[in-house]
């Protein structure tokens, strides 16, 4: 996607429109109507509290706990400052650039729907800081999910205002001096705009799409690379049978069947006569395992993209109807289970991989033993089926829900959170663990299939050994491994996969 894109409210974003949009250089805008309804919003607020003094959450009271604070008008500017300050807590790693920059397009799409109360000026701000390249410093810990991902928004909107850091062009700098780059004014914040910037989801959001993203991706290469490991294996196609497949007609476990014959069919090594009865359960449940997994994902992805398309601060603000509704619509609990989901569910992928290694290496069906000439002299790929397994263990580890989890805030007044973040960020690293686990099973199953030369798989999985045979030889004898392994999951992650 080359050309630029426009945030309207009428427009449903989708998952697919964002893997498009992200990797592309394409300028976001906001739509005339998005211009309209955010500038109506905001003179309607701003109107209102002329010409009353009745407290509204958050623009003339105190947040949390302190909501029974009134704050004068004269105070009402600096009220929206000072929360942008409090909160940037943030600790712990920095979150990459391109989940930052994931942000900034979320919460300009999530204040163009005119119902948050900014200015237009604040929205288009964002929209600049995603066109120029200009990345806030935003640190992974510090949000509980409820009241939005508010330490991580902190971080991400204090740039507006001229405070806290960026990056931009590989330096790191003062967001006063990036400011100063392009002889932008800070935006001067006005009432309700530091909540509605720091209430939100965008930080677990970020992570939910990029995780959901990533696992469509793994999804198609767990097919493709079982389907390799079945062949270097002398395994049997009849699991595989759509008959079987169609008297239990789960979604993902038809189409795990159906993508598997595609891609065996024309193979070889499926027409040679079959020696074992049946095969494990790593090679004959593929549909079963990575279908549940599919289904899993396609749930997620559902959940997601509705909160793309949601408006997700406090209070919000209705000009239609001369309503302002303090709700909970920034609860992270939709995300939090939907991301508890997705690290299960492709940490299962990586289970059932891993042993699908250990079947290779393991000596049978006229294989050697770790699958290199002189065992013994040689270990060959035993050691990569340890860092496989020890991979998985960290993976079952990481999949302790979080969104099981509450802890009581700001004076009992949040007292049920949805820890939502942490969900987010353990399912980014479920997501690299089952890579790096999916790429030791391609370089187990390539090396086997070249011991099971001259035959041949079918057209399309040859295809992908010697895609990947240009990045990792054949392995005669011992040598450092781990550049290997490194350029598998690499492999894993950009490969187009069928």
């Amino acid at each position: 996607m080359s050309a630029d894109y426009a945030l309207h409210p009428a427009t449903h974003l989708t998952l697919d429109t964002l893997e498009q949009l992200l990797p592309s250089t394409a300028r976001l805008s906001l739509s005339d109507d998005a211009r309209q309804r955010i500038d109506d919003c905001h003179r309607y607020l701003s109107n209102r509290l002329a010409h009353s003094d009745a407290p509204v959450y958050g623009i003339n009271t105190g947040f949390g706990a302190l909501c029974n604070t009134s704050i004068s008008p004269q105070d009402r500017g600096q009220l929206q400052v000072n929360l942008m300050m409090s909160h940037a807590c943030g600790t712990g790693a920095e979150v990459p650039a391109e989940l930052v920059r994931l942000m900034l397009l979320l919460k300009a799409q999530s204040l163009s729907y005119g119902h948050s109360g900014v200015q237009v000026a604040t929205v288009q701000r964002l929209l600049d800081f995603y066109n120029r390249g200009i990345l806030p410093i935003v640190y992974q810990q510090g949000s509980l999910g409820a009241s939005g991902d508010l330490a991580p928004l902190a971080h991400l909107c204090l740039p507006l205002i001229g405070m806290g850091e960026v990056q931009y062009e590989g330096y790191r700098l003062a967001a006063a001096d990036a400011l100063h780059l392009f002889s932008w004014q800070p935006i001067a914040l006005e009432a309700k705009e530091g909540l509605a910037l720091l209430n939100g989801t965008q930080f677990m959001l970020a992570y939910a799409v990029h995780t959901t993203l990533r696992a469509r991706h793994l999804l198609r290469a767990a097919d493709v690379i079982g389907a390799l490991s079945l062949e270097a294996f002398d395994g049997r196609p009849e699991p595989f049978d759509e008959r079987l497949h169609r008297i239990r007609p789960h979604a993902g476990q038809l189409a795990v069947a159906a993508h598997l014959r595609e891609l065996l069919a024309g193979s070889e090594l499926q027409a040679q006569p079959k020696t074992a009865v049946q095969d494990p359960y790593s090679f004959r449940c593929m549909p079963q395992v990575h279908g549940a997994s599919r289904d899993a994902v396609g749930y997620v992805a559902g959940v997601v993209e509705i909160e793309c398309n949601a408006v997700t601060d406090n209070p919000n603000i209705f000009p239609d109807t001369d309503a302002i509704l303090s709700g909970g619509n920034f609860h992270g609990q939709p995300l939090a289970l939907a991301l508890d989901f997705l690290a299960i569910s492709v940490a299962e992928l990586g289970s059932i991989s891993e042993r699908r290694t250990y079947q290779l290496i393991s000596g049978q069906r006229g294989l050697p033993p770790f699958l290199v000439a002189e065992p013994g002299l040689n270990s060959g790929l035993m050691i990569p089926q340890y860092t496989a397994a020890s991979i998985v263990s960290q993976s079952k580890q990481l999949c302790t829900p979080a969104s099981v989890d509450s802890i009581v805030s700001s004076n009992g007044q949040e007292d049920h959170v949805s820890m939502g973040s942490n969900a987010a960020t353990k399912a980014l690293r479920v997501i690299e663990n089952t890579e790096q686990v999916l790429g030791i099973e391609l370089l187990n199953a390539v090396q086997a299939l070249a011991l099971r030369r001259p035959a041949r798989t079918s057209e399309v999985l040859e295809q992908v050994v010697e895609a990947f045979r240009a990045e990792v030889p054949f392995i005669g004898r011992d040598r450092v491994l781990y550049p290997d392994l490194h350029a598998a999951a690499r492999f894993v992650r950009q490969f187009a996969w069928a």
